[in-house]
């Protein structure tokens, strides 16, 4: 019964070593960090790896579509803003380009 629980073991670290997760894990579905990020994606439409203009140009685009005054609702308005948000939110910190001031 020793051996049965060492083997064990060790094939779960060899798994976790081989592929990044436990054995258990892959029975879980994506995070619900990730699966919002998807839904904001495809809200605004904008591909995986989209500039911080792309997902400006993107919200303005469907919150034209959205707003209250062309028929859309203000909850509508919220989860675009959210949406918009929670991608800008992800986008890596810029780097300073020559014309910013250097300390």
């Amino acid at each position: 019964m020793l051996k049965i629980a060492i083997l064990l073991v060790v094939v779960c670290v060899v798994f976790r070593w081989a592929f990044g997760k436990w054995p258990w894990d892959f029975g879980k579905g994506p995070s619900t960090h990730a699966q919002a990020i998807f839904n904001a994606r495809k809200l605004l439409g904008v591909r995986e790896n989209a500039t911080h203009d792309e997902i400006s140009a993107a919200h303005k685009r469907v919150l034209a579509k959205v707003h209250p005054d062309k028929g859309g609702s203000s909850q509508q308005v919220h989860e675009v803003n959210a949406a918009r948000d929670l991608l800008l939110d992800e986008l890596p910190d810029r780097v300073s380009g020559p014309d910013q001031d250097k300390d």
